[in-house]
């Protein structure tokens, strides 16, 4: 028997080789016995084998505990407070349930999942799961180099990298040639294969680690100054899907301060604004090209069916755990400083007083695009249109107390505005570089995993080993992103807004193909559940790929109205269309 082969099957052919992957060596067999032995020994032991053993649930961690997850965390702070705790949970629960079916499938055939798709489900479905995973990670990519340069510039080193010691773009350039560096040189490890596998995983939980750690550290501070309610956050675990449709409760008190006749524009403008942060924060927990890695991940490590337990462990501790932290705590933190509280130096404390504040600069333009939103719902856009600048910064200074407070209340902050406030409750290091820390290890941490999951997209395109170079080249071509963070001008966080909900578009397209290889018995043979596992297995499916889609279609009727229809009636048919010619050929062949 070689080293490639598994004690369950003879040797495959080279027509096998390109597509089976399970890669039995003799140290996969010593994992497999490590588990074997710890199971007969009792939980304790089973747990820390399984501890030892994990790796692909935290290289999930890598990419989802990135830069959109902190911009939608900031946001959900910023405009409902702690009222929203229980979306990224989740959104977390229904993702695990779609990824630990994939890890049953993936891990009971031992065969890749293109491939399975492509056979058993639909090549449609297929082929558009690889390469929207592959679109996901060169758009997704772009928010992260501009929070990590972001975080670099303003949090860790401004004296030496910021804008005022090194003119930009050429601060930028530096700061993002940093990351690059960093993103490449991890990445090369994992397309060694082996070792350096290993050494991979070990740098991802170091960072997500290092992530958590340093919100921890921060939040913990501001609860010993006593600024954080700990009853209001456990409150905030209970769902509120009203909040789809009227504003946050917390924020009514506000819009009620507001003359009558535009209470309605406030309202209509924070549900709206909390529907694109629910949609960015589904978005972040998992994305389609997260539903690329994990098998491609398990299969790269030689995992099989006797690892399966294994991998809903990973999943839980490595996925679930870290992100829940992290997302909870950035949430936590912007909530206790920013939630009803306007930003300082654009209104006065009480009408008529005088501003005693700068406002920060990062934040002038986004106020006083709201101050013209309103302004519009006043006297309409043709109106506007015609105003000079001067007299459009006349008109917005004339607007009510209460919408200019309003303005102030519901403006962006980003990752400095953050910091800055933290600052007379945690002290410097706390505030700017700890917190700083854990939003770089953010960026860099999200921006490696998804050069690695192309990669492993670009060997799956051209059918070739899961390593090597064709790896590493996959992994060089979303590098052009990097560039977003030297032309990208506007507050980091928020080029993650239009990114999630891109990719959220894409998400039912994973979940629909492996709701379908779950009941393909063709497929699983022998694996696949039955009674009371498969009644569960699909009835959770079904409820996660319901609610991905139901985002989805929201999300593009918002953006394309009525040419949504279009775009998913010509998906839809195309699947059709090709399932009746595969069916017309297959008759053809038997005849």
């Amino acid at each position: 028997m070689t080293p490639n082969e598994t004690p369950q099957s003879s040797a495959p052919s080279p027509a096998e080789q390109g597509q089976q992957v399970a890669h039995m060596n003799p140290r996969i067999e010593k994992d497999r016995e490590s588990i074997v032995t710890a199971r007969r020994k009792g939980t304790g032991a089973l747990t820390l084998a399984f501890l030892r053993l994990s790796g692909p649930g935290w290289l999930q961690s890598g990419i989802t505990v990135g830069g959109v997850s902190f911009s939608s965390s900031l946001y959900l702070g910023v405009l409902v407070g702690l009222s929203m705790m229980w979306l990224q949970p989740l959104a977390m629960i229904l993702g695990i349930i779609m990824l630990g079916a994939i890890a049953y499938v993936t891990l009971s055939i031992r065969e890749r999942p293109l491939k399975a798709i492509n056979d058993h489900v639909s090549p449609v479905l297929g082929w558009s799961w690889l390469f929207a995973s592959m679109a996901a990670n060169l758009v997704w990519s772009m928010p992260q180099y501009t929070l990590g340069t972001r975080a670099i510039q303003q949090n860790l080193f401004p004296s030496i990298l910021g804008p005022e010691a090194i003119p930009d773009p050429w601060g930028r350039i530096i700061c993002v040639g940093f990351i690059l560096a960093i993103c490449i040189t991890a990445t090369m490890f994992y397309g060694a294969g082996g070792r350096g596998v290993k050494v991979f995983e070990i740098i991802i939980k170091s960072i997500v680690s290092m992530i958590v750690l340093s919100f921890m550290g921060v939040v913990i501070k501001l609860s010993l100054a006593g600024a954080i309610d700990w009853g209001q956050i456990l409150h905030g675990l209970i769902p509120r899907f009203q909040m789809l449709w009227e504003p946050a409760a917390t924020m009514k008190s506000h819009i009620e301060t507001v003359a009558p006749e535009f209470q309605r524009f406030w309202t209509q403008l924070i549900v709206g604004q909390q529907r694109d942060v629910m949609i960015a924060a589904t978005a972040a927990a998992v994305g389609i090209n997260m539903t690329f890695l994990l098998p491609y991940s398990m299969l790269r490590k030689g995992w099989d069916k006797d690892f399966r337990g294994l991998a809903i462990f990973d999943l839980s501790t490595g996925l679930f755990i870290p992100f829940i932290l992290a997302t909870g705590l950035v949430i936590i933190a912007s909530a206790s400083r920013f939630h009803m509280t306007p930003a300082p130096g654009f209104i006065p404390d009480e009408p008529g007083a005088a501003i005693t504040a700068e406002p920060a600069p990062n934040l002038i333009g986004p106020y006083k695009a709201l101050l013209v939103q309103r302004l519009q719902a006043d006297i309409g856009a043709d109106a506007i249109a015609a105003l000079s600048q001067e007299q459009l910064e006349q008109q917005t200074q004339n607007l009510p107390y209460a919408d200019r407070k309003m303005a102030a209340v519901l403006v962006k902050r980003d990752n400095l505005n953050l910091a800055k406030s933290l600052e007379p409750l945690t002290g410097e290091f706390l505030a700017q570089f700890v917190f700083g820390l854990g939003v770089l290890g953010m960026g860099i941490s999200a921006a490696t995993m998804l050069m690695t999951i192309n990669g492993l997209c670009l060997c799956e395109l051209l059918n070739r080993p899961l390593k090597g170079w064709t790896q590493r080249i996959g992994s060089l071509i979303v590098a052009p992103a990097a560039l977003a963070a030297v032309f990208w001008t506007k507050p980091a966080p928020w080029l993650a807004m239009p990114t999630s909900v891109f990719c959220i578009i894409l998400l039912p397209i994973a979940y629909l193909a492996f709701l379908l290889l779950m009941n393909q018995k063709s497929m699983l043979g022998e694996y696949m559940p039955k009674g009371g596992k498969r009644l569960l297995w699909n009835v959770l499916m079904v409820i996660a790929t319901s609610i991905a889609t139901l985002v989805s279609i929201w999300s593009l009727w918002s953006r394309l109205g009525g040419w949504s229809i279009a775009v998913i009636g010509v998906f839809v048919g195309l699947i059709v269309l090709v399932h009746f010619i595969r069916k017309g050929k297959g008759r053809t062949a038997v005849a």
